[in-house]
């Protein structure tokens, strides 16, 4: 056969049939992955069409089988998914063309032929796009990754500059819980961050932390953020929930909103509330506020301080909070409509964990992940764990039971005036003979744990601590002895996911094993306990047991309630959970101001003079260095791990930012082709190319030429650059010797104004 297509889309099967079909090509189409793989496994095709815009087609796990025994086959990638970011996946994976959809015939026909040998090589073209406003937007993409899109790069910018009283303004404006987020932020600023292209992330949640160290209401200058509350504008990019615009949107007047439950996203949605303006209760089942932060993320990652801080700074904003105040059955949301509640926002977490349905998960000593960390932070806690303690799991729930169980094994007694040397012996001969093992049923690299750079460095800091991992362990049973625990049984597994990522273990014959187990933590799920809802209140849920809303706008099936954070969509990070707290509040705001409102976007554009325009000196060798920590040897009980960076190790982390607010303008009219900048780039980012080498996306090239009035026959070039790669060193500007580069900073300002 010579050509094999996946694909479900009309256009493709009808350009490629008449191709194949007019050059007499053997070729066969399937709408499915699995028959794809199949086929390719077991016969002789020359060219492999994949249509990565199947829902089956997930990733690029398929091509692994299919290239151990077919190592002739090329592969050509069709996608309506025209970003960079796919491009280069597309290239990595060793894809030898990628037709941009919809599908032209003459570039299929030329692919085809060049594919199966009876024709050159397609010429290499530059895939490039022209930029919009949103595009130069979507260039800064710690800004576009955070949930609640923090300003991260700015803030990094101001510590480099050393300003940073204002650093913090920019922290803060979006994340009420700026300074929780600088100790345990899952960060997802840095896995986007630029300059992970080149070599490491900067240290953005690190920094973060530094700063509300510094100005935060645990500091010693907590009324710092009411800068924001009196006038001022924080120097960042501005959302409608930045704190300046939410001043300004004056909305509420005297309508009553309830916050049902007081964790990160009831907090987030309560804080944006009060400062438009609402009358906001929280209503929360427990006796303590903030949720599974303080209930289930340790101490030594996250101070009680810093909590109890963070909420009375925004239960200050006028916040009304009933405690030990449950939704049930009997006291439920038509009650609270009752009591003038014209919204409602849920956000009730997930707090029961998930069963392991095997042999054994009844015994005496299995306990679940978030019911040992509840109790484990409580006050006056004990439980018995044993010598031998296994952790269940992959995620950071299990990671902070692991670390938590090694804290509570390794606990000595309390003394006024220790002896380092005899506590630090002792300690270590305890620590050598109790060690909890993490068990996972993927590989290390599935661990959802291992997915951030956060991840990662923790993973790092659990292994210091002599806490193994152990992957590719398929739980089978729990033996017991007298009704108590006493080993765990698993079987190794060669693989644990399909080509389709699914969770279908390879399980090795005779390859058993046992594990001694006096405790066996479960930390494999979390689900919501809904039972306060009633069918009158018409709030569809969802088969997983969680609350089904809009994304776009946390709206629930029945009007004017709203829901968020793990309630809704299962255990998630507090960043993620702000986020939904936050969209809410601006859909409540939204709900009353009954379409009388309009947003206002705008761009300010600041041109830097080349002359002064200046990065730091050997800003492009630094190394990523990760805030320091605690000696293993002295981690003691709940004492905090991380410590904050120094202002010169602050400084200098910061200093190795891209600036990616900062743009590369090309003004071809200034431009003589001397090609200058071209040889001074560092990074080969820029190119100075004939235009027929040049492929625009979307098309439109012609439409492109008549607007530009160069229509006629004479040569033409065009500049492009790898944004990717681009360290903003300016040298292309300074070099230009007509003012043709320059360097410009953008900043965008977004907010709901009065129509």
């Amino acid at each position: 056969m010579d050509v094999l297509i996946v694909t479900q889309d009309k256009r493709v099967l009808q350009v490629a049939s008449s191709l194949l079909e007019k050059e007499r090509l053997a070729y066969q189409v399937t709408p499915f992955l699995e028959t794809f793989t199949d086929q390719l496994a077991r016969r002789n095709v020359r060219l492999a069409i994949v249509d990565f815009d199947l829902e089956e087609v997930k990733d690029f796990r398929f091509l692994e089988k299919i290239r151990k025994r077919r190592t002739g086959v090329q592969f050509l990638a069709l996608t309506g998914d025209h970003s960079f970011q796919m491009g280069k996946k597309i290239r990595e994976n060793g894809f030898f063309y990628h037709i941009f959809k919809p599908v032209d015939q003459g570039e299929m026909h030329q692919a085809i032929k060049s594919a199966i040998g009876e024709k050159d090589d397609i010429p290499e073209k530059f895939r490039v796009r022209l930029r919009d406003w949103e595009g130069y937007r979507e260039n800064v993409p710690c800004l576009d990754a955070c949930p609640v899109h923090t300003d991260a790069g700015k803030y990094v910018q101001l510590i480099a500059e050393e300003k940073f009283e204002e650093a913090y303004l920019v922290a803060r404006s979006p994340n009420p819980a700026a300074s929780i987020c600088g100790k345990v932020c899952a960060a997802f600023c840095e896995d986007a961050c630029r300059r992970g292209n080149i070599d490491a992330p900067i240290t953005i949640r690190a920094l973060k932390r530094f700063v509300t160290g510094l100005f935060g209401p645990e500091s010693q200058k907590p009324d710092t953020f009411r800068r924001l509350l009196s006038g001022e504008r924080d120097p960042g990019n501005q959302l409608p929930w930045n704190l300046p615009a939410l001043r300004n949107r004056k909305v509420g007047g005297d309508h009553k909103v309830a916050v049902v439950g007081a964790g990160p996203a009831g907090l987030a949605c309560a804080h944006d509330l009060s400062v438009m303006g609402f009358k906001v209760t929280i209503f929360e089942a427990s006796g303590v506020v903030g949720g599974a932060m303080r209930q289930h993320i340790p101490e030594y990652r996250l101070p009680r301080d810093t909590i109890q801080k963070e909420i009375e700074e925004i239960l200050s904003l006028g916040i009304d909070l009933r405690l030990n105040t449950p939704l049930t059955q009997e006291y439920g949301l038509r009650e609270l409509r009752e009591e003038g509640f014209e919204a409602i926002f849920l956000s009730t977490g997930a707090f029961k964990g998930t069963d392991l349905d095997i042999p054994g998960a009844d015994l005496d000593g299995v306990v679940k992940a978030v019911d040992y960390l509840l109790n484990a932070n409580k006050e006056n806690y004990t439980f018995d764990l044993g010598k031998n303690i296994i952790i269940v799991g992959g995620g950071r729930v299990a990671l902070d039971a692991a670390r938590t169980a090694w804290r509570q094994l390794t606990e000595l007694p309390f003394s006024e005036a220790p002896d380092w040397e005899t506590l630090d012996v002792a300690r270590d001969a305890i620590r050598r003979g109790m060690k909890p093992k993490i068990i996972y049923r993927r590989s290390l690299s599935e661990m959802p744990a291992a997915q951030t750079v956060q991840g990662r460095e923790e993973i790092e800091e659990l292994r210091k601590e002599g806490i193994e991992i152990l992957d590719l362990r398929v739980p089978k049973k729990i033996l017991g002895e007298n009704g108590k625990v006493k080993a765990m049984v698993f079987d190794r597994a060669s693989k644990a996911t399909d080509k389709f990522g699914r969770f279908v273990p390879k399980i090795i014959p005779g390859a058993e094993e046992t594990y001694p187990a006096d405790s066996v933590i479960l930390a494999i799920g979390q689900k919501a306990d809904l039972s306060y809802l009633r069918d009158e209140d018409g709030i569809r849920v969802s088969p997983q047991g969680f609350i089904e809303v809009d994304p776009g706008t946390m709206m629930t099936s029945a009007p004017g309630i709203f829901a968020g954070g793990d309630a809704a969509f299962g255990p998630r990070t507090i960043i993620e959970a702000v986020s939904n707290g936050k969209v809410a509040a601006q859909s409540i705001a939204d709900f009353f101001a009954q379409g009388k409102e309009e947003t206002k976007f705008t761009v300010t554009i600041e041109e830097i003079p080349v002359r002064e325009y200046r990065m730091a000196a050997g800003y492009e060798k630094l190394d990523r260095r990760p805030p320091p920590t605690l000696p293993v040897e002295r981690r003691v009980g709940m004492d905090e791990v991380e410590l904050n960076f120094t202002v010169e190790e602050a400084v200098a982390q910061a200093k190795r930012c891209l600036y990616c607010h900062v743009e590369t303008i090309y003004d071809a009219e200034k431009c003589v082709l001397c090609g200058r900048c071209v040889d001074v780039c560092p990074y080969d980012c820029l190119k100075l190319v004939p235009l027929e080498e040049v492929d625009l996306e979307g098309g439109g090239m012609n439409e492109l030429l008549e607007k530009a009035n160069l229509t006629g026959t004479h040569p033409l070039s065009a500049m492009v650059k790898d944004d990717d790669r681009c360290i903003r060193c300016g040298l292309c500007a300074l070099r230009c010797p007509t003012g043709a580069m320059s360097m410009e900073r953008f900043k965008f300002d977004e907010e709901r104004i009065v129509a």
